[in-house]
């Protein structure tokens, strides 16, 4: 019977390349470049529609650049915090994982030999290479041993566990070069081209980087940038109209 992870893996490209135990360090990287994409897509979406939300209501340039700076602020505050509380769990499993594998060696050796002995037959080595390859990494001690057991049961690296600070502040920072477009746009649009050029300028960004994301992903870049696209234009739209009725109504 396949593990739970080959049951999910199965002859996914995607998923191989992506999963930490299938894909590495080359996992990793576009995990992140995938967090990041989605973190600027954030930011775009997020304060160019209150920008129009804003100036549908009819507020003069100066509210408009404020209340975009405050969402701007405010969004990537937000994202610092969300992604360095879920990652600082991760790391909490992480080295509670390390601890685990640090304790079963311990205390059942010949378990964890045999379950190294296992994982080993399973990437193509014969029973008895598996068994003599397994009893001399259990006999290199604990600092080659612990190691080797989480690259195999879990892909993990012990020594490169994840950074909440990094992963806030990359957050943080994708959202604020998002953020950074449609706020540059209304900053520099004429007298009544606000809503146009941030419009423009958002659903440009919004191409950009669906198309970066479906080729992260392998998958059909221009549908991503059609449903990008499609979805960033609905939720301008939405919102410069609910601000346009409140500034009709005030």
């Amino acid at each position: 019977m396949p593990s739970f992870s080959e049951r999910i893996i199965g002859d996914n490209p995607v998923v191989q390349e992506t999963n930490p135990s299938a894909g590495g360090d080359l996992g990793n990287r576009l995990n992140a470049l995938r967090a990041g994409v989605l973190g600027a897509n954030d930011g775009i979406v997020s304060v160019a529609a209150l920008l129009l939300g804003v100036i549908g209501s009819g507020m003069d340039s100066r509210s408009v650049l404020a209340a975009g700076l405050a969402s701007t602020i405010a969004g990537a505050v937000s994202m610092a915090v969300g992604e360095y509380v879920s990652v600082s769990s991760q790391r909490d499993t992480e080295k509670a994982l390390v601890r685990k594998e640090t304790w079963e060696l311990a205390e059942d050796p010949q378990g964890e030999h045999d379950e190294l002995a296992g994982m080993l037959e399973e990437m193509g080595m014969s029973a008895d290479t598996a068994s003599t390859a397994a009893t001399e990494i259990n006999s290199r001690g604990v600092e080659i041993t612990v190691p080797v057991h989480l690259k195999l049961e879990f892909g993990l690296d012990s020594e490169d566990l994840t950074n909440p600070w990094i992963a806030a502040g990359a957050s943080a920072i994708s959202f604020l070069l998002g953020a950074a477009l449609p706020m540059l746009s209304v900053f520099f649009a004429g007298a009544g081209n606000g809503a146009l050029m941030v419009t423009a300028t958002t659903l440009i960004a919004l191409a950009v980087t669906g198309y970066v994301s479906g080729k992260l992903s392998k998958a059909n870049p221009w549908r991503a940038v059609l449903r990008l696209v499609l979805g960033g234009a609905l939720g301008l739209a939405i919102t410069y109209g609910v601000g346009a009725l409140f500034g009709v109504a005030a």
